[in-house]
Formats: C-alpha cells, sequence, structure tokens
C-alpha cells in the first residue's frame, strides 16, 4: 500500500508565480492516492484559480471567502486537526514571517497555528530574498519548532536574476512529502542498507563486462525503507535512475568496491537488503589501453568477483540484525535460490525468473517468491516493483521485531 494511501493532505499555496507548479503538485499527490485539500491565500489567487485545484483534486479549494463564511468558527480547526500533513508551496517570504511569529490574518496561516501535524514548506522567491537576515532569521525559528524545508533550489528567476529562492520542483517535493510521512515509522532509527543496479567489470578503458540490471527494484526498496521511517544508505552501481530523497547514497562500480562498501556501511547497521545484481565473473586482467580491432580477437580470461554475501556472513556478530538477498535465475529457480539462502545464511532470498517478459531486468513489474530458512515459501502475484518493495519491508520489520 503506498504511502500516500488514505492520507489527507493540505496544501497551501501562497502568492507567486511558481503557483503553477503547485496545481502539478497537487495532482501528482492526487494520482498518489492522497486526499488533497488546497488552500489558496488571497495573493495566490492573483496568480492562479481555486477552479484550477478543484479540477485536478476532484475536492474544493478553499480561500478566505470561506474563512468569513458560516463554517468560519470551525473550518480551519477542522482541517488542522484532521490533517496528516501542511505543505506550503510555493511559500512566499511575507508567509514564512507570518508564520514564524504566529501571525494569522488569512485561512492558510490560521489553519497552520490549528495544525496537530507536520508541516513541510517550499519557500519560493526572488534572487536575494532567502538570503536576506530577516528571512534566514524566520527560517530558524521555524526549524528549531520542527517544521520541515524543501529547498529553495537555485536558477533563474521571473525577474531575469540568477540565484537562490526557486520552489524545487513538484516531482522532488513529492519525494520531502513522502519523507516526511514517513518519521515515526516502524524502521524510525534503523539504518538500512541497500543495493542496487548492475556492477560493472572493466575491460580495457571503453568497454566492460556488466549485465541488464536497471537498479529500479533496488530503488524502490530503498524508497520503500524511507516511507516507514528507516535511514537509508543506498549502495548504488551505476543507473539512470534518481536517488529517493533523504537516502545516502554510496556509488560503486565494480563488486569489489560494492563489496567494500557493503562491509563498510553493514557494521552498526540493522539489516542489509542486497538487491544489486553483482557480477559473478571479471577479467583477470585489464588493458591498460583500448582493445583494437587490427590486433585480433582478444582472449579474455575470467575470474570470480568478490562475494559480497559470503563476505557480509563472515562479519559474524558485526553483520546486521537481517540480511535479504535477491536470487535472478534463468532456470531452475527455487532449487538454486534455496541453495543460496542456506550457504549465504540469508534470513530471507527474494527469488525471481528473469526469462519472463514481464519481471525482472528493465520493466517496472515483477513477480517473486520468498523464501525463508524453515523452509517456508510465499509466492506474490505480478506486482509492480514498489508494492514488491513494500512487501520485502513488512517482512524485515517483522524479522526485525522477532530478533
Amino acid at each position: 500500500m503506498s504511502i500516500f494511501t488514505s492520507k489527507h493532505i493540505l496544501l497551501g499555496v501562497t502568492g507567486s508565480i511558481a503557483a503553477y507548479k503547485a496545481a502539478d503538485l497537487a495532482s501528482k499527490l492526487t494520482q498518489a492516492g492522497a486526499q488533497v485539500d488546497v488552500i489558496l491565500t488571497p495573493a495566490a489567487e492573483k496568480f492562479i484559480t481555486p477552479l484550477t485545484f478543484q479540477s485536478v483534486t476532484g475536492r474544493k479549494a478553499f480561500t478566505d471567502a470561506e474563512l468569513w463564511g458560516g463554517e468560519a468558527h470551525v473550518l480551519h480547526v477542522g482541517l488542522g486537526h484532521s490533517a496528516d500533513l501542511l505543505v506550503i508551496a510555493p511559500c512566499t517570504a511575507n508567509t514564512l514571517g507570518k508564520l514564524a511569529h504566529g501571525l494569522a490574518d488569512n485561512l492558510l496561516t490560521i489553519t497552520a497555528l490549528a495544525m496537530r501535524s507536520s508541516i513541510l514548506i517550499a519557500p519560493a522567491m526572488d534572487a536575494g530574498m532567502f538570503e536576506h537576515p530577516a528571512t534566514q532569521e524566520n527560517v530558524h525559528i521555524l526549524c528549531g519548532r520542527g517544521v520541515h524545508f524543501a529547498g529553495p533550489d537555485e536558477g533563474h528567476m521571473a525577474s531575469g536574476l540568477t540565484g537562490s529562492g526557486r520552489m524545487v520542483e513538484p516531482a522532488e517535493l513529492l519525494g520531502h512529502i513522502r519523507l516526511t510521512l514517513g518519521f515515526g515509522g516502524k524502521l524510525a532509527g534503523k539504518k538500512i542498507v541497500v543495493t542496487a543496479g548492475g556492477t560493472q567489470e572493466p575491460l580495457d578503458p571503453v568497454r566492460m563486462l556488466t549485465n541488464k540490471s536497471s537498479g529500479k527494484q533496488g530503488y524502490a526498496v530503498a524508497q520503500a525503507v524511507l516511507d516507514a521511517g528507516g535511514t537509508v544508505v543506498l549502495v548504488a552501481a551505476p543507473t539512470s535512475l534518481i536517488p529517493p530523497v533523504g537516502a545516502k547514497v554510496v556509488p560503486v562500480r565494480t563488486a569489489r568496491e560494492m563489496q567494500e562498501a557493503v562491509l563498510s556501511e553493514s557494521v552498526g547497521a540493522e539489516a542489509l537488503v542486497m538487491a544489486a545484481a553483482v557480477a559473478d565473473f571479471r577479467p583477470k586482467t585489464v588493458a591498460e589501453n583500448k582493445l583494437k580491432k587490427r590486433d585480433g580477437i582478444p582472449q579474455i580470461e575470467l575470474e570470480a568477483a568478490p562475494d559480497v554475501l559470503l563476505a557480509v556472513a563472515g562479519l559474524g556478530s558485526r553483520k546486521p540484525r537481517v540480511v535479504i538477498g535477491f536470487a535472478a535465475e534463468s532456470r531452475d529457480l527455487l532449487e538454486n535460490a534455496s541453495s543460496k539462502l542456506k550457504s549465504k545464511k540469508l534470513d530471507m532470498l527474494v527469488a525471481n525468473d528473469i526469462s519472463a517478459p514481464d519481471a525482472g531486468f528493465g520493466v517496472d513489474t515483477n513477480r517473486v517468491t520468498l523464501l525463508f530458512p524453515n523452509a517456508k515459501e510465499e509466492t506474490l502475484p505480478l506486482m509492480n516493483k514498489s508494492e514488491v518493495a513494500e512487501t520485502i519491508i513488512a517482512h524485515l520489520v517483522v524479522l526485525l521485531e522477532s530478533r
């Protein structure tokens, strides 16, 4: 189940040209399963209409007209007490100042005072305004009260100036919202190491041996850990994917680099989820210069690449309390997976048949079987990789609670 499912999110929109980004954010949140109520300040209505938000959320967008209507004495309390999160995006310097000093002269700021859950602010203002001492003091005050901030980014402004003050893009802000909603989850305070992607073993300065792993499943696992409140160290082989907001990324390339990073980060970690496709073999020697066609077909001798999970098992009492492995097989799936589960001393193994066109490498779906040391097996139906990740992390929570 997505972290947004059944969540009630208030989206406050203030008077900035970046208000158009808020409509995209409201749409993305609604599509993700959240119930989104929008509050526009009078200045925001100069840039965008309530009808725009009602069209993408399917819900009424609130303005100051409702503040002075028949429900004025309860509306802000009802909104503030029922919401799981208040996101103010864009948030101008003026609204920042009001929030910092407890001023409540419109529906948005009075609702902020009535909030009983977290507040996330995405500042948006012209170059120089965010760095102004007055704004920085207001940010400091709000941070001291536990208010969360996303951005601002640097870039070109509507005024033509360049500097810090751009509202973060909706896709990135969605990650900050997930991170904030996850605080206090079942993995809160726990460090989880996740590996992702396919390692690359060089043949010469321009060629390498690698595999078809896209990293999608490993990145989905990292996001699921963050959604559960955990602290993520993502040991990632090269990929085009954008890391989840809040993850500490340790980039690696080869199997040896991944082994070194995993062993280093695993000490003190609660769990390791080894979703990466690590090379089994690597060239015994790496050519110093590019191999040329004119020199004939090279004879490449291979040797075993470092076995990361075997090295983790050798950590003894220093290894994570729970270690979960993956097995991507093209034949004898359960037989090979069971052997790996035992030989690597794993607490759980996720096995998938990479010969299936709708599962495994490069696609957004996966069909896996979960194996456990007590011979228990759980076969999952075809799922989106994010759903597979959520199932894996649900099992991880149970395994940690049982230790």
